[in-house]
């Protein structure tokens, strides 16, 4: 009797310890810092063409491009604009890419040598001027938001690429209190053909969609109410299912109201069960149970849809995977790329970041 009692406290004891064992062992996943001291001291637009073609922007009108998946960079000061935060970028290929500021004046510059030079393709000096946001649909047609002026928010459509941009003037109603967060570039997608999502926050959350010539817009459980708080970033594998992070960035250590997701388009969203570990500015699926979040907090993986999060590593501004190829890249105050097993590594399908 006393041998079976020893034996079986043993084999509890052991199970106890191996299950310690199994969640003190390293993560599977890594992130590799590929480059520690960028021109930029801060980078939150970030466009990953392919596994190899990265274009990232930030602060002291920088903006660096990188065609061996961020090994080695080649940076480019925006003549003219070396007090430009540019917080947003779209890049086509290695040689073409837009870049748009936050703040006034507002600029929109455009490369089509890689960044040797760069062309003005639009200015705007309108008082309380503030965009957000630049994305395409494909190669012609592209969209820009910013916050609003006189209670609606600033739109711009380019068809020709980029080369020239026009207003909007069916754009979509803000409530008092209302914007968008230029944290990631990553509050605006677009999806398929001609929609739109645009997420925002301050006194109220709120996804903003556009299709079929109108906007209509549906509430986000997030944490609001202050100009601190809301929605940061939104991703979509389809136009149905989808997810929203943020927070609070002045106190990124809240997990309440930080994270929720969608099934039907935004009309109903649950949270996680675990929520990411406090404010994020960005979030990305890489497959379609895979994703990546990140900000002030720290960087988080979800590998059940986004019904789960742990912390993996340190914080970043902005996280992207790239749009033909399977790599993911983070930028902040550095730039890395996550490190994850072979098997993890798939097709997102129609992911829009």
């Amino acid at each position: 009797m006393l041998r079976s009692a020893v034996t079986i406290i043993f084999l509890l004891a052991s199970g106890y310890f191996s299950r310690i064992q199994a969640q003190a062992q390293p993560a599977d996943y890594h992130i590799k810092i590929t480059e520690a001291t960028p021109p930029a001291r801060s980078i939150r637009g970030l466009s990953a063409v392919t596994d190899d073609i990265v274009w990232v922007s930030g602060t002291g009108g920088q903006v660096g491009r990188s065609t061996d998946g961020g090994r080695s960079w080649q940076w480019t000061r925006v003549s003219g604009c070396d007090s430009c935060d540019w917080r947003s970028l779209y890049a086509f290929d290695e040689k073409k890419a837009v870049v748009i500021n936050a703040g006034e004046p507002a600029h929109i510059f455009m490369t089509a040598d890689g960044g040797a030079t760069w062309q003005r393709v639009y200015f705007n000096n309108t008082p309380g001027i503030f965009f957000d946001a630049v994305e395409f649909f494909d190669t012609q047609e592209g969209i820009a938001i910013g916050d609003p002026l006189q209670e609606q928010f600033t739109v711009l459509r380019t068809h020709d690429g980029g080369r020239t941009w026009q207003p909007d003037t069916n754009a979509p109603a803000a409530g008092k209190g209302e914007s968008i967060f230029a944290a990631s570039g990553t509050s605006l997608i677009t999806i398929g053909g001609n929609r739109v999502y645009a997420a925002t926050g301050g006194t109220v959350s709120r996804l903003h969609q556009y299709g079929d010539n109108t906007w209509k817009a549906l509430p986000i459980p997030l944490i609001q109410g202050q100009a601190t708080t809301g929605t940061f970033s939104i991703a979509f594998l389809n136009s149905r299912k989808g997810i929203a992070v943020g927070g609070d960035y002045k106190n990124d250590t809240l997990r309440q109201g930080n994270c929720a997701l969608t099934s039907d388009g935004g009309r109903h969203w649950t949270l996680p069960r675990t929520a990411p570990g406090g404010f994020k500015s960005c979030v990305a699926y890489i497959t379609p149970e895979l994703l990546i979040t990140t900000g002030t907090s720290g960087t988080d993986i979800s590998e059940n849809g986004g019904k789960d999060w742990r912390k993996i590593g340190d914080g970043f501004h902005v996280a992207r995977r790239a749009r033909n190829g399977s790599r993911v890249f983070l930028a902040g105050k550095t730039i890395a790329v996550l490190e994850m097993p072979a098997h993890k590594k798939g097709a997102p399908g129609k992911a829009h970041r």
